[in-house]
């Protein structure tokens, strides 16, 4: 895999990134190093973590993920100068005050959440740190719209943005980056680093999969004419594009009982588990099957071919499936394939956005 350009900073990636939000919930610690070891060994020099991880969330595993990893670290100490290691500052706490006391994203709750997280990770410096979620009200996590009368932001762009240079000044971060946001935030952030000589954004972390493609309605161009790579995550929407769910739905009885939608009810109430989502992720799964390939490879490379995308974040729970995904790279869609997805899409639009 020819390495990528993280937007204008100094960071090469390979275009697909192990992430590791399962680690510490579904997947033990031997597993997870096991995955780890794998992912390395296969020429992947990417994973992203962060500090709320695992998923779904909970103060018992809070920092776990990042914790696994750290150990990882300790038990191969030439890995750590191999891999661009990417985590991300929660935003907001959204209900999980074991996230931090303040109800907003200041400069202080970046600088502390980075602290722990490079104690965790046993690490001197992350190279790619991010927002995970805006401090805004924004229309992400399956919100439809922006609503300004929930608008309860009270820290500036700006105040987040020298914090985070004061972390980059200090050599603890060497390039910045978003998650979840919108066109503007995009644009805001660029604007005011570009003002004020600060750190740039080289990324957002955004959903993107063939049931959500809200990032080629106009997010796709504000990256593209800033200079600021798309990291796209959930690139199986949660395993609705594997087909594991297309004969029993998400909560039947005979539902995986292992997989992530299956056996988290949290999880279910979320985007991935309308049956608005479900359905759609049927037909792509089903065109698939006609084309002579399975969901997953299909899916995967439709996201590891689009334009739009720098780096696509696969998560999984076993090497076996890390064997699937990174097999799916090189595959290429035919133009008539290519045009049968797009016009599920104009029929269906985006159903877990």
């Amino acid at each position: 895999m020819q390495k990528i350009r993280l937007g204008q900073s100094d960071l090469h990636v390979t275009p697909i990134c192990l992430g590791t939000m399962t680690f510490g919930e579904q997947v033990d610690e031997p597993t997870a190093h096991a995955i780890l070891d794998r992912s390395l060994a296969r020429g992947i020099d990417f994973i992203d973590t962060a500090e709320m991880y695992a998923v779904p969330t909970r103060a018992e595993t809070f920092g776990a993920t990042e914790t696994i990893i750290g150990n990882w670290f300790a038990k191969h100490p030439g890995a750590r100068s191999q891999l661009v290691l990417a985590s991300k500052v929660a935003g907001p706490a959204r209900g999980m005050p074991w996230v931090r006391a303040s109800k907003g994203l200041t400069a202080q709750d970046i600088v502390a959440s980075c602290e722990g997280s490079l104690k965790r990770l046993r690490t001197d410096v992350i190279d790619l740190y991010q927002i995970h979620w805006p401090e805004r009200h924004v229309p992400a996590f399956g919100l439809a719209y922006y609503d300004p009368t929930l608008e309860r932001s009270t820290t500036p762009i700006r105040d987040q943005l020298e914090a985070l240079a004061g972390l980059v000044r200090q050599g603890k971060v060497r390039a910045i980056g978003l998650s979840n946001e919108t066109p503007y935030g995009v644009h805001e952030f660029v604007r005011l680093s570009e003002e004020h000589n600060l750190p740039r954004i080289a990324t957002v972390q955004n959903f993107y999969s063939l049931v959500g493609r809200a990032a080629d309605n106009g997010l796709d161009e504000t990256m593209h004419r800033l200079g600021v790579s798309l990291l796209a995550y959930s690139p199986l929407a949660f395993g609705l594009l594997t087909g594991k769910y297309d004969q029993s739905g998400t909560d039947g009885p005979d539902a995986p009982k292992n997989a992530r939608i299956a056996r988290y009810e949290t999880v279910r109430k979320q985007r991935w588990g309308r049956p608005e989502a479900l359905a759609a992720a049927r037909r792509y799964n089903r065109l698939a099957r006609d084309h002579g390939m399975t969901p997953t490879k299909m899916a995967l490379a439709w996201c590891y071919t689009k334009w739009q995308v720098t780096s696509t974040i696969i998560g999984v729970t076993s090497v076996a499936q890390l064997e699937e995904d990174l097999d799916a790279w090189g595959t290429r869609l035919s133009p008539e394939l290519l045009a049968q997805i797009d016009q599920i899409r104009w029929e269906i639009r985006d159903p877990a956005n």
